[in-house]
C-alpha cells in the first residue's frame, strides 16, 4: 500500500520555474499561499526563503520597508518581520492594520516636523489585552478601526496638575480663542477614555436622561471644555453641544463614509476624522500658531474655499471662520455661533493714488453678515477688539479673532476696514477702504 502524502503536492509548472517567474507568481500569490507552497517541495521552499520575497509581503501588506517588530525594534529577516507582525495583528485585516499604522506613522511625523513639543505627549501603544480589560470595564465592544488606533497609540497622556500649563496648548487635534475662550482638543488616552465614559454615564443617569447606546469619550479640551464621543455600535462620531449635559450631540463625520466591521475594509467615525485632521494639517489649511508663551494647532482655515483672501491699496486682508457648537451661547433652537479669524499685513508696501507710505494704520470696520442670502447685520464701528493695529511693510500679519452668532446653518461675512495712510495721530493722506472677501459660515461636514 503507498504511503499517504506528507504535504500538498508541487504544481508541475512551478518545479520547472527559476528566477524572476517564479518570484513573479509567489509574489502574486500572496504570504499565505507561498507559506503552504514551501511545504511542498524543496525547490519551492527555497524560492519562498528568499528574504526579498518577504520584503514585497511586507512592504505590500503591512507598509513595511525595514525588519522591524511593532515596537520598532529590529528584527533578522523581512520573514521574521513579517511572521511577528501575523501573530501581533492577526485578529484585524492587514489592510486596515496597514491603514492605521500609515496613519499613525504620517501623524508623527508631521508633528515631529512641525509641531515637536507635542511629540512627548503621544503614548505608546496598548496590548490586545488592555483594550479587552476597557471593553469589560465599559460592558460594549469597541470599534476594530478604533481598537487599532489604540493599539499603535494609547492617545495623548493624561494630565497631572504641574502639566496642565505646558501640555494644555498641544493637543494634537488643536483649537481656536476669541476673547477669553480657549479650546484645544486631545485625543483622550484608552484609560482616560474609559474614566470620563463611565463619569459621562453617571451624571446622565444622576440627572434621569438615558444613557446613549455605547457612547465612548474618545478626544476633549482642556480649557473650555469640549468633547467628542464615538458611538461604539454604529461608527459614528459627535461632538456634543452646548446642552451636552442633556444628551444633545451633532455628528461630525458624514456618516454616509462609515463601514461596519464586516466590510473589507471597516472604517468607523474617528479613524476618517483623524484621516481628515491629518490631510488639513498636510495640505495647510490649518497651522501651528502662538498662544502666549505656547503654540497650537490653529482650526481656523488657512486656504481657499474656506479662507477669503483680498489686497487694496497694498493692504492685505485674509479670514475665515470656524463652528462652535460647544459654546453656551449656542443654547437657543436654531441658533449657531461662529468665531472668525483676521488677518491683516502688508506684505511689500502700502500704496494709494501712485504714493507708497511707509505705514497705515486702521481706523473703523464695517460688516455684513448673511444667513443664506439675506442680511441680517449691517454694523459699523472703530478699530478692533479694541485696538487700532498700525501696519508696517513686511511685518508679521496683525491677527484677531471674535464671533457671531446666526439664525440658521450657514451664511457669509463680507466687508472693509477703513485705514489712514501714516498713523491716525499723523495723517500722510486721505482714509482709504480696504476690502474682506466674503468667508463662509457653514456646518461643516467634518467638525474639529
Amino acid at each position: 500500500m503507498a504511503s499517504p502524502p506528507t504535504g500538498p503536492a508541487a504544481p508541475a509548472g512551478l518545479e520547472s520555474m527559476e528566477g524572476l517567474a517564479l518570484d513573479t507568481i509567489i509574489a502574486k500569490a500572496g504570504a499565505r499561499p507561498a507559506a503552504v507552497l514551501a511545504c511542498a517541495s524543496t525547490h519551492l521552499r527555497a524560492a519562498v526563503a528568499e528574504d526579498a520575497v518577504w520584503r514585497n509581503f511586507c512592504a505590500r501588506d503591512l507598509g513595511l520597508d525595514a525588519p522591524l517588530d511593532p515596537e520598532d525594534r529590529p528584527l533578522p529577516s523581512f520573514k521574521d518581520a513579517y511572521k511577528v507582525w501575523s501573530e501581533s495583528f492577526g485578529m484585524y485585516p492587514l489592510p486596515l492594520v496597514k491603514r492605521v499604522k500609515l496613519f499613525w506613522s504620517s501623524l508623527k511625523g508631521w508633528i515631529s516636523e512641525n509641531f515637536p513639543e507635542a511629540l512627548r505627549t503621544l503614548s505608546k501603544g496598548v496590548s490586545e489585552a488592555q483594550i479587552r480589560s476597557a471593553e469589560d470595564d465599559l460592558g460594549f465592544k469597541l470599534p476594530m478601526p478604533t481598537k487599532l488606533l489604540y493599539r499603535f497609540c494609547n492617545g495623548q497622556l493624561p494630565f497631572s496638575k504641574n502639566e496642565d500649563v505646558r501640555m494644555a496648548p498641544l493637543g494634537i487635534i488643536g483649537g481656536y480663542l476669541f476673547y477669553n475662550y480657549i479650546v484645544n482638543v486631545h485625543l483622550s488616552s484608552l484609560e482616560q477614555m474609559v474614566e470620563e465614559t463611565k463619569e459621562f454615564n453617571f451624571h446622565l443617569e444622576e440627572q434621569g436622561l438615558p444613557i446613549g447606546p455605547n457612547l465612548a469619550l474618545v478626544a476633549s479640551s482642556w480649557y473650555h471644555p469640549k468633547t467628542f464621543l464615538l458611538n461604539c455600535s454604529s461608527g459614528e462620531l459627535y461632538v456634543g453641544t452646548a446642552n451636552l449635559s442633556a444628551g444633545e450631540m451633532m455628528p461630525c463625520v458624514p456618516k454616509s463614509l462609515i463601514k461596519p466591521t464586516n466590510s473589507d475594509m471597516p472604517q468607523d467615525g474617528l479613524l476618517l476624522w483623524l484621516e481628515e485632521h491629518l490631510r488639513r494639517l498636510q495640505n495647510g489649511m490649518i497651522k501651528i500658531r502662538p498662544l502666549k508663551t505656547s503654540r497650537y494647532i490653529c482650526l481656523y482655515p488657512e486656504a481657499s474655499p474656506l479662507c477669503s483672501s483680498a489686497v487694496t491699496n497694498g493692504v492685505k486682508v485674509r479670514a475665515s471662520a470656524v463652528f462652535v457648537p460647544e459654546h453656551p451661547r449656542r443654547g437657543h433652537v436654531g441658533t449657531h455661533l461662529y468665531s472668525y479669524s483676521i488677518r491683516l499685513s502688508v506684505p511689500e508696501a502700502c500704496m494709494l493714488g501712485g504714493v507708497y507710505f511707509s505705514s497705515c494704520q486702521l481706523h473703523s470696520r464695517h460688516w455684513i453678515i448673511r444667513c443664506k442670502d439675506t442680511v441680517v447685520s449691517d454694523m459699523h464701528g472703530e478699530g478692533v477688539i479694541g485696538e487700532y493695529p498700525l501696519l508696517l511693510p513686511g511685518q508679521d500679519e496683525f491677527v484677531y479673532e471674535s464671533c457671531t452668532p446666526l439664525n440658521g446653518s450657514s451664511g457669509s461675512v463680507e466687508g472693509s476696514f477703513t485705514f489712514v495712510p501714516g498713523r491716525l495721530t499723523q495723517p500722510e493722506g486721505k482714509p482709504f477702504d480696504v476690502t474682506v472677501a466674503p468667508f463662509p459660515l457653514e456646518v461643516p461636514d467634518y467638525i474639529f
